[in-house]
């Protein structure tokens, strides 16, 4: 996913990259989700198929082995960071595959779960872990370019370190995606 940005300097480009639920913490999931609770896996239906699997970033499919786990993930980006959430950490429902899956490998250029028509919010937190802000997209046709206009908006704004962006219709954590760093001059 990138997109290009003019500014009066030059052009720059900048990349924005959906990451799943990291490996250390998938393990963690697997056994006490971040509610205390034990993972209890099942096999994917027929009906079950395409549910959002958050380690691999990509749908569910018939015959594999999932569960549903409660996850917290901007207290797990905190607790990487340093950052103090406060009031403003949640946990939610996810699925991840029961076992270790090798993660993305998705289609390069695209993002995640975006079916367009579908409805994102895209909740900014600045380095303290508190919200800076948020934005509602309805995923365009030209999904990808969607996204990168709101990222672009969004990190436009030097306060936002992480974005997460959720399902509206329940509320789901979907992916996250983090500041670049900034490349050091030569």
């Amino acid at each position: 996913m990138t997109t290009t940005t003019t500014t009066t300097a030059a052009a720059t480009a900048v990349t924005f990259a959906p990451l799943p639920i990291p490996p250390p913490a998938l393990a963690e999931l697997r056994r006490t989700d971040d509610a205390g609770r034990s993972c209890l896996p099942f096999t994917v239906d027929a009906e079950a198929a395409g549910n959002p699997l958050r380690c691999c970033l990509r749908a569910s499919r018939e015959g594999e082995r999932i569960a549903l786990v409660s996850y917290a993930p901007l207290r797990r980006w905190a607790a990487e960071t340093g950052a103090e959430p406060g009031a403003y950490d949640e946990q939610g429902p996810v699925f991840i595959h029961a076992e270790e899956c090798g993660g993305p490998a998705g289609e390069p250029g695209r993002y995640p779960f975006d079916r367009p028509g579908a409805l994102r919010t895209l909740r900014r937190y600045d380095t303290l872990g508190r919200i800076v802000g948020g934005r509602l997209l309805e995923i365009p046709e030209a999904a990808t370019e969607g996204f990168d206009r709101a990222f672009a908006e969004a990190f436009a704004d030097p306060a936002v370190a992480v974005v997460h962006v959720r399902a509206v219709e329940y509320g789901c954590f979907q992916f996250e995606v983090r500041r670049s760093p900034v490349p050091a001059e030569e």
